[in-house]
């Protein structure tokens, strides 16, 4: 029986931005498509209503900042705080996904591009959210093998 194609949209929530990434369950390609620059609430919530709109993803898969030790803290609770937010203004399913050292690997990608520390600042929280959702495309393909 074969699986459906889903399109995923990742978020990095951040107090003031959000990056964000899509990517396919046919591919598992990821790319980094922008950072809103608005704070967690309203505002936020009606932007990625545009985004959706725009991207039409099938699921959307939010970082989820556990601690080192695999607990859950005030970031975690407010990120699923947002989940619940979301989930009102969309049918979408939402997945909350383990984010640790995402933010460092985005760094890492960059640390030999060449770019400036602000051209670098601007990528940030897009590639975070790309490696949220690699990291969310290989869960899921090791969990189905």
């Amino acid at each position: 029986m074969k699986k459906k194609i889903a399109r995923f949209l990742a978020l990095d929530l951040g107090d003031r931005r959000t990056g964000l990434a899509m990517g396919d369950s046919l591919t598992n390609i990821v790319s980094p498509i922008g950072t809103i620059h608005v704070a967690k609430g309203l505002a936020l919530l009606e932007a990625l209503k545009r985004v959706l709109e725009e991207n039409e993803p099938d699921e959307i898969v939010i970082g989820l900042p556990l601690n080192m030790d695999a607990t859950e803290g005030a970031a975690s609770k407010a990120v699923r705080e947002f989940a619940l937010q979301l989930s009102q203004i969309t049918t979408k399913p939402i997945h909350v996904h383990d984010e640790r050292l995402t933010t460092f690997e985005a760094d890492s990608r960059m640390a030999q591009s060449g770019r400036t520390h602000a051209e670098k600042k601007a990528l940030r929280d897009s590639l975070a959210a790309a490696a949220i959702l690699e990291d969310f495309l290989r869960a899921r393909l090791e969990q189905d093998s």
